[in-house]
């Protein structure tokens, strides 16, 4: 077996959503609400930040257009 399991942009995606809802739901904890409620803050974070993190670190295939407008001389 030669290929990874995740490709590096996804494995990063789901490490910042992750990284993002423990940061939500200790935050929520330490402002002294209860760990139930700390804890659903930490999913709804992961929940929303892995479609922003996935949009945010755009895919390697796609170039912007003005690298596109150079490459043609």
């Amino acid at each position: 077996m030669d290929r990874p399991l995740l490709p590096l942009r996804s494995a990063l995606v789901f490490l910042l959503a992750a990284l993002s809802g423990a940061a939500a739901g200790a935050l929520s904890w330490l402002a002294g609400e209860s760990v139930p409620r700390g804890v659903l803050a930490c999913l709804a974070v992961t929940g929303l930040s892995i479609p922003f993190f996935d949009r945010l670190i755009a895919s390697g295939d796609t170039a912007p257009a003005c690298e596109k407008a150079h490459d043609h001389g």
